[in-house]
């Protein structure tokens, strides 16, 4: 076992004592560790810290930038240049750059274009796109985007702990189903043993013929079978069950004997899943992260169709910049010392530019239907699994109606059998028959409880209370 009993006592000391040296864990509580400690929650969080990740990355393309270029060649003896270049440039939001330069040259065969004066040049200015990329471009195209990633990812994080969660709450119904069956084969063992032993003493005193004593010990032997294989099933769903059990240390956990599930599920399972009638009535369909998550995606694409729409522009930059060598003096840049320029850049067929808005639009129409898709299947979904409970709660009342009935059948064929009136094998039958009726009523809970589990599951709130 990964944790002995201490190590069980540590992690549910939230559990309510119950008799018999047993403890109860209850949904809420069971989902509540689930959610806190589950290895695959930890790892649904990772998506949120790669998204925001990404959109530190994509804010470093705003980051101002120092650029150094050095550049000697020595000769012989001769200093052919020595040259500096020392820039500091500013990105800003609409594609505009301001920049600072200082120039120093030197040497004997320097281009004359290179003369600069002996402390060198100094130069401020401003790089403008005035076609493509003013408006939108890639940088800030990837910091919008980036910031949508992240809502985004907390939408999905929230259907990848919404998922584990529903497998968890499949799970802990199984556990529960089978607890009642074992404690089903348990009654009806003691019952058997019970019978057995009175008929056993009747026949040795001769009111029982041996035959009776036959049929009563097979009778309880297939009370101990049933009983054997229901334990086995209990003890299967038990190490399912500590698969989603965790400390905080990342040490798995296994479900003890002395750990039993709450048998009044049924009392608190709408409030642990928020799944009664009236949180259905007022959900909000647009608010499911499903949508919410293609919402940032749909906002997503539209910000790379502007940007591909922006690309079918020339390319059509502008430079200017003052020029002075003596920067510590603010007038001594004017407008009759400066250099500028002029960078045309456009393709005659576009085909390129073209091809990716044609992408564009149509990943945007895709995720249209997706949304549409997803928002009829959705309200589907929800009213089905209404419909299904609501014919579960019927037949809850039909299989509670029986078993009262047969276990008023076989206590009247008891009496009947002790007054020698009626035969052990019919109250056998009725044993056999009101075993099955429990049984089946323990089914139906367990399928009311699964659909339950469906509806938390579509509906992907994941509100479960956390300890």
């Amino acid at each position: 076992m990964k944790a002995l009993l201490t190590s069980i006592l540590l992690c549910f000391s939230f559990i309510i004592p119950a008799q018999d040296s047993t403890s109860v864990i209850s949904l809420a509580e069971y989902l509540g560790y689930v959610k806190t400690f589950h290895p695959i929650v930890k790892q649904a969080n990772l998506t949120i810290n790669e998204s925001e990740a990404k959109l530190m990355k994509a804010r470093g393309a705003f980051d101002p930038k120092l650029e150094v270029d050095f550049d000697r060649k020595t000769f012989k003896n001769t200093e052919y240049y020595d040259k500096l270049n020392a820039s500091f440039k500013i990105p800003t939001w609409f594609g505009i750059e301001l920049k600072g330069n200082f120039e120093e040259n030197t040497g004997d065969f320097l281009n004359p274009e290179a003369f600069v004066p002996e402390d060198g040049l100094y130069s401020a200015g401003i790089s403008v796109p005035v076609a493509r990329g003013l408006l939108t471009n890639q940088r800030m195209a990837m910091l919008r985007q980036s910031r949508l990633y992240v809502k985004q990812a907390q939408a999905d994080r929230q259907l990848l702990v919404n998922n584990i969660l529903y497998n968890a709450t499949v799970t802990y119904f199984n556990w529960l189903k089978t607890y009642n069956e074992k404690l089903v084969y348990e009654d009806f063992l003691s019952n058997a043993e019970m019978r057995f032993n009175g008929i056993k003493k009747s026949f040795e005193v001769g009111d029982k013929p041996a035959i009776d004593t036959l049929e009563a010990r097979i009778a309880l032997n297939n009370r101990k079978l049933n009983l054997e294989k229901s334990r086995i099933k209990y003890i299967k769903s038990s190490l399912e069950l500590s698969n989603f059990l965790w400390l905080n240390d990342n040490t798995p956990v296994e479900i003890t004997d002395r750990i039993i599930p709450d048998v009044n599920t049924l009392e608190s399972i709408d409030a642990t899943l928020n799944t009664s009638a009236l949180n259905i009535e007022n959900y909000e369909i647009s608010n499911h992260p499903k949508l919410l998550s293609l919402d940032y995606k749909y906002q997503s694409l539209n910000i790379e169709k502007r940007l591909k729409l922006n690309n079918l522009l020339p390319q059509i930059d502008l430079q200017y910049n003052f020029l002075s060598q003596t920067p510590e003096v603010a007038r001594s840049f004017s407008t009759s010392a400066y250099k500028s320029g002029v960078n045309i850049n456009f393709p005659l067929f576009l085909r390129k530019e073209r091809g990716d808005l044609k992408l564009a639009k149509i990943k945007i129409q895709d995720t249209k239907f997706e949304i549409q898709n997803t928002k009829v299947s959705l309200k589907n979904k929800i009213d089905a699994l209404t419909m299904e409970l609501d014919s579960y709660i019927l037949q809850n009342d039909l299989t509670v109606t029986i078993v009262n009935d047969y276990s008023i059948m076989l206590s009247a064929e008891e009496r009947k059998f002790f007054l020698g009136e009626s035969s052990l094998f019919i109250v056998n039958s009725r044993e056999a028959k009101l075993i099955d009726a429990k049984l089946k009523a323990i089914e139906l809970e367990n399928s009311f409880f699964k659909t339950k589990a469906n509806l938390f599951n579509v509906l992907a709130s994941n509100e479960v209370p956390l300890n």
